[in-house]
């Protein structure tokens, strides 16, 4: 009798066989892979030892491609087929590419998904197929080095990325043939790196900037437990744009009005080279065609001073959303290549007052705590031994009557989360709802960001508010919302993966924030008037529902007065001024009322009469 094989929840059947996991940051500059081996988190190297592979991809016109440090050197004799910080453009619509037109060089066509989809020799090719060929050579790399097919992989995303640009990530891993365990904030994936779990219990901050994006994350440890406070960020701050701001600063020394593709690409490459030379020495000579000169430190930070002030408000306003102060922070951790310039360094220990972490290689950081959630995820250690709790970034809703928001997840709210809400009808014999899902934080639907619209068939026709509606919002931990809508009685039932065409660019993100807080007593005023109005409606039909139907029980003033009150609450409705709806709305209440008695008690003699007491004893 062959024995029964037992195991942990979460642990492999085999406890000798390890599954093969990998964690990938997919950088916009960079990108790496790391796995666990004999327990030590790893990044892993090609077979020249270079362990970054550059986040670059060239098309030829032979239907090849070439990834990595090959198509990084070919980016200034190949600009439009070579595609460079594809990052910037994952979830984006074409608006964004236009608004960013000026940072790229490339041709751009909208694609079928109305993303814009970059012209190559190759034919058009989408940001998600660019960023597939990233993943799929790191792919190539893990399982050639680890001798196996992977079972799964974590990828990291700036914290800030919204729903699409998170959607998009998938899509590229799941083209690429990565099984994905999971997506998991950069900042929070460098903590695990730094193995704050096991340290101190408090609050650490993690300040991550990359040669594309900025986030910034406030995590507090408790009991081995991760929670993420607030979260702030800049989905285009990076390296790209001090390289940018000396690109810029060199076209004005070498006189150079409007350059050529090709003396886009050199200057942004001589300015990367100068930028990493200034992190070591004072002093950087820069070898043009058009000029050659000297870049001092001094003049270099003046350059980008307002970049490192930009992302230093990020982190302001993430302090103020979690109600802290950067005395209350316990460790600042440095994430990404950008944090090795000497200004950014300097001003970040300045704001906390506190000299950050720095000892593990920021370029690699957040690959190697991706790898050791993904050694847990994958079933090679028990689930307890970490939990990573995430939160959202904008808060989530559904539109009710009169354009209001209603807030079923607030912002910051941790995840993977499910929060269910119950609804109603608002006219009689209505079968049906249209359910708007939208994301921001004002109270009116016309200031917040639409997700997506589905809708509920099939209620059955009852007076208005008797039907009970329940609204399911469920953020997985990848941060990605799905929402369905079922009608209590029936069953009915209908749902959507939300899953929008483009996603917020940072000023979006910074515009809802800044809005609501200046706007919240505008805000606050607008939702009340809404309200009243809609309560004042909702008796209105219900006091007409009721004429139509019992009005012979009111003697002809009683009549002229109800229709006389009705028609100036009609009219109060036209104001934009909520006392004076209020005003009219109760002056209706009591003469309503009345009436509802009337007619409560002619039914209940109707329903008795021609019936003896012993009948209802």
């Amino acid at each position: 009798m062959a024995l029964l094989q037992i195991a942990e929840p979460g642990q492999s059947q085999a406890p000798h066989q390890h599954r093969l996991a990998v964690g990938i940051d997919l950088g916009t500059t960079n990108s790496l892979v790391a796995t666990v081996r004999s327990g030590l988190a790893s990044t892993l190297a090609n077979e020249q030892g270079q362990h970054l592979l550059p986040s670059v991809v060239r098309y030829l016109a032979d239907g090849s491609k070439i990834v990595g440090e090959q198509a990084k050197a070919a980016a200034t004799e190949d600009p439009h087929n070579t595609i460079i910080s594809v990052k910037r453009l994952m979830g984006r619509g074409l608006a964004d590419q236009k608004r960013l037109g000026s940072e790229f060089v490339y041709q751009f066509r909208p694609s079928q998904e109305g993303m814009p989809a970059f012209v190559t020799v190759q034919g058009d090719k989408t940001p998600v197929e660019v960023s597939a060929d990233i993943l799929a050579t790191l792919k190539q790399r893990a399982e050639r080095t680890l001798g196996g097919d992977l079972k799964g992989a974590v990828i990291t995303v700036p914290a800030y990325f919204d729903e699409a640009q998170r959607q998009a990530t998938r899509d590229a891993a799941n083209l690429a043939g990565l099984p994905v365990l999971r997506l998991l904030s950069e900042p929070t994936a460098a903590a695990v790196a730094y193995g704050l779990d096991q340290g101190a219990e408090g609050i650490h901050a993690i300040f991550d900037l990359g040669g594309g994006t900025f986030d910034i994350s406030l995590l507090r440890l408790h009991k081995g437990v991760f929670e993420v406070l607030a979260t702030g960020g800049d989905a285009a701050l990076g390296g790209d744009d001090f390289d940018r701001a000396i690109a810029l600063w060199l076209m004005q020394q070498a006189q150079l009005a409007e350059p050529s593709p090709s003396q886009q690409r050199a200057l942004m490459m001589a300015a990367c080279q100068a930028k990493e030379a200034l992190t070591h020495q004072s002093c950087a000579y820069i070898d043009l065609a058009e000029w050659q000169g000297d870049l001092q430190r001094a003049q270099f930070n003046t350059l980008i001073a307002p970049l490192v002030e930009k992302a230093l408000r990020v982190c302001k306003r993430a302090l103020r959303d979690a109600q802290l102060t950067s005395r209350d922070i316990l460790e600042v951790v440095m994430v990404g290549g950008s944090t090795r310039v000497p200004l950014v360094r300097e001003k970040v220990a300045e704001f906390f007052g506190r000299q950050p972490l720095t000892s593990i290689d920021p370029d690699r950081v957040v690959a190697i705590g991706a790898a050791i959630q993904a050694d847990i995820l994958v079933g090679n250690k028990p689930d307890a031994d970490m939990l990573l709790l995430d939160v959202i970034p904008l808060s989530l809703g559904l539109e009710t009557m009169g354009g209001l928001v209603e807030k079923v997840i607030p912002r910051n709210t941790v995840i993977p989360v499910t929060r269910v809400q119950e609804f109603t009808t608002f006219k009689d014999g209505q079968t049906a709802m249209s359910i708007h899902v939208l994301q921001g934080e004002r109270e009116l639907v016309q200031d917040c960001r639409s997700l997506a619209r589905f809708t509920l068939t099939g209620i059955p026709p009852m007076v208005a508010g008797a039907a009970r509606i329940r609204v399911v919002f469920q953020v997985d931990a990848d941060g990605l919302l799905s929402v369905s809508a079922t009608e209590m009685s029936t069953g009915q039932k209908s749902e959507i993966m939300v899953k929008p065409s483009y996603g917020l660019n940072e000023q979006d993100i910074s515009r809802l924030l800044t809005e609501s807080y200046q706007s919240a007593e505008a805000d606050k005023q607008a939702r009340a008037l809404h309200e009243e109005k809609i309560e004042s409606q909702q008796l209105l039909e219900a006091i007409r529902a009721a004429l139509r139907e019992d009005a012979k029980l009111l003697c002809e003033g009683e009549l002229s007065t109800l229709q006389e009150a009705i028609k100036h609450l009609d009219i109060a409705l036209g104001s934009s001024q909520r006392h004076i709806i209020e005003k009219a709305r109760l002056a209706l209440v009591p003469l309503s009322d009345a009436f509802a008695a009337r007619r409560m008690n002619q039914h209940i003699h109707e329903a008795l009469s021609g019936h003896k007491l012993s009948e209802w004893e």
